[in-house]
């Protein structure tokens, strides 16, 4: 879904008023002061649905309950987005990582980096799968049978737990995921194709992910409806970062200030927000 793509960058002095960060800068130091940063990725995540997932339910490390495997360790899962929502409508999230990272659908290392995922995307976590006589990734459905033939070798997934509640204290279109080394946590940011958003455009940097590398940030959105929807992925944006404690510049971000070299370029499109779907429609059946 998200956390996939982006160059990581370096940042140059901001000079008050608003002005751009070139987009082959030396040195990959935390801005310091309020401007705009262009060629920036931005993509979304949520917490993922339990409902989604078609796997049988296993227990949980961390937690007094049984959850589908697939919920828990699959690209799409709580491993990749951090926070999900049960079939109980309670929030959940990951705790601890574990051991190793992702693999592709077919158990080989999926790695993120600044050009996307190298070895190919991510299907699974390295480990709470088994693999097949094909050596496809697999694992047990909740209706019975296997995802991808059935399972003949379990990799396990040491360290990994869950916890309660959500990781974070995050806000529906108002917070994003960052990478800190590039934009500091707590940092106020524009986004133009969101100013129909809740926030008007802006958000927090509140979070952080393990494949948001340089110029690309992650917005913190409700579920969509279905889990074919997906999330909007949007290229070559220019973004208005502040960080804590500086001023920022007397022009609205939704306009470059006069003079800018970003004054001709068109706004992006505005982002519809759908309503939140927060409640499993089936009434805690689930995915059949």
């Amino acid at each position: 879904m998200t956390r996939t793509r982006t160059l990581l960058a370096a940042v140059a002095a901001l000079a008050l008023g608003g002005a751009s960060l070139s987009a082959a800068d030396a040195d990959a130091k935390p801005i310091k002061k309020a401007g705009w940063l262009r060629d920036v990725d931005v993509t979304e995540y949520y917490p993922a649905p339990e409902w989604w997932f078609i796997g049988k339910k296993v227990e949980t490390p961390g937690l007094s309950r049984k959850s589908r495997i697939d919920w828990l360790y699959s690209s799409t899962g709580m491993s990749m987005e951090g926070d999900g929502i049960g079939l109980d409508g309670d929030r959940y999230h990951i705790a601890g990582l574990g051991s190793g990272g992702w693999v592709t659908d077919r158990g080989k290392p999926s790695v993120p980096g600044h050009k996307g995922w190298r070895g190919g995307r991510p299907f699974w976590r390295a480990g709470g799968y088994w693999l097949s006589k094909t050596k496809y990734v697999t694992f047990p459905l909740d209706g019975g049978g296997w995802s991808a033939g059935a399972g003949v070798r379990y990799r396990p997934l040491p360290g990994v737990t869950f916890g309660e509640g959500p990781s974070r204290p995050l806000k529906y279109y108002r917070s994003i995921a960052v990478d800190p080394d590039l934009i500091p946590m707590g940092s106020k940011v524009y986004i133009a194709a969101y100013r129909t958003s809740a926030g008007g455009g802006w958000f927090s940097a509140d979070d952080v992910g393990g494949a948001i590398i340089g110029r690309h940030v992650d917005v913190y959105r409700t579920p969509p409806a279905s889990s074919n929807i997906g999330g909007n992925y949007l290229q070559d944006q220019r973004i208005y970062v502040q960080p804590p404690g500086t001023k920022a510049a007397r022009n609205l971000p939704a306009k470059p200030p006069q003079g800018s070299a970003d004054e001709d370029e068109t706004p992006s499109v505005p982002v519809p927000q759908p309503p939140a779907v927060v409640k499993d429609p089936s009434g805690g059946a689930g995915a059949p």
